[in-house]
């Protein structure tokens, strides 16, 4: 297969987290750094090292849900010693674990981890459509009239956002996810979108003049939190995993043959979706040849 798939299979980053790696000139194949993308390693026979570090194949990865909590940190290590997730998800038993991007400090919810780079890739990038779902206690009342501006595809000092879906939600769904009925003057909304810019949600609601207050991730993708307390992690079941992968298929791959959400004229500028690396790199968009190059490596 080739080296960059091998790469991201193990979890050492993202597809084109590994590519960056290769040109870097610090994948060693059999001691011989290996720069040319369209290297091919054998993962039973060659011994490939990043920095000097043996990589290990990962043939079965690992798949990891966390309900994370109010102040954590979502990366694996930090200088100021301040909390992150990576202590609350077990690290030292699947070298190379990663969480699929990120999520705020003050933001709660479902944060997927796993060692498949492949699978972190397809689910950040910005043409796989892969939908979010939060819900936010926003200052004010907030009417339905208001939300309109977010499913026409409001403007941002970036540039235009998709349109996403929103609506209005009862105390009692609050409730539910926060333990406490919400103070009287706020108002709680879910809203789902389809991109990953920084702080989106919060500057959607904070243009339409509500601020957000607390904002929790219940959904992410196909993947729902439901039981989970707060703070805990679980393995993905069969079934999730199966979801995941078709959901972040090639369309020609997907099952039934089903394509993926149709594009946004304003997808081209919504920004580059977070890779996989906990570097925390931008990820760049794929040429045409990559990524028929990725589909027909997925075949073999």
């Amino acid at each position: 297969m080739r080296l960059q798939r091998f790469l991201a299979r193990s979890g050492v980053a993202s597809r084109r987290g590994s590519e960056d790696l290769m040109t870097a000139g610090r994948v060693t194949v059999n001691g011989a750094v290996a720069t040319e993308l369209g290297t091919k390693v054998n993962p039973e026979t060659d011994r490939v090292e990043v920095d000097g570090v043996p990589v290990t194949f990962n043939a079965s990865a690992t798949y990891i849900m966390l309900n994370k909590p109010d102040g954590f940190l979502t990366t694996m290590s930090d200088p100021q010693g301040r909390p992150c997730v990576a202590s609350l998800v077990p690290v030292s038993d699947y070298p190379g674990l990663f969480p699929v991007g990120r999520l705020d400090k003050d933001t709660t919810g479902l944060l997927l981890f796993t060692t498949d780079g492949d699978i972190a890739n397809q689910m950040l990038h910005p043409s796989g459509h892969v939908e979010k779902t939060y819900v936010a206690i926003v200052d004010g009342k907030l009417s339905d009239h208001e939300l309109e501006p977010l499913r026409q595809g409001i403007v941002l000092d970036d540039g235009p956002c998709q349109p996403a879906r929103c609506r209005l939600l009862g105390t009692s769904q609050a409730r539910r996810i926060w333990g406490e009925e919400p103070a009287a003057a706020t108002s709680c909304v879910e809203i789902i979108i389809r991109e990953g810019r920084k702080n989106q949600v919060k500057r959607m609601l904070g243009a339409i003049h509500h601020p957000v207050l607390r904002l929790h991730r219940p959904r992410f993708g196909p993947l729902e939190l439901s039981g989970l307390p707060v703070g805990s992690w679980r393995m993905l079941n069969e079934g999730e995993v199966g979801r995941l992968k078709s959901a972040t298929a090639p369309s020609d791959e997907r099952v039934g043959g089903a394509p993926p959400a149709s594009r946004s004229a304003s997808d081209g500028r919504a920004g580059h979706a977070r890779c996989a690396l906990p570097c925390n790199e931008h990820q760049q968009p794929r040429t045409r040849r990559q990524e028929k190059e990725d589909r027909r490596d997925r075949r073999h």
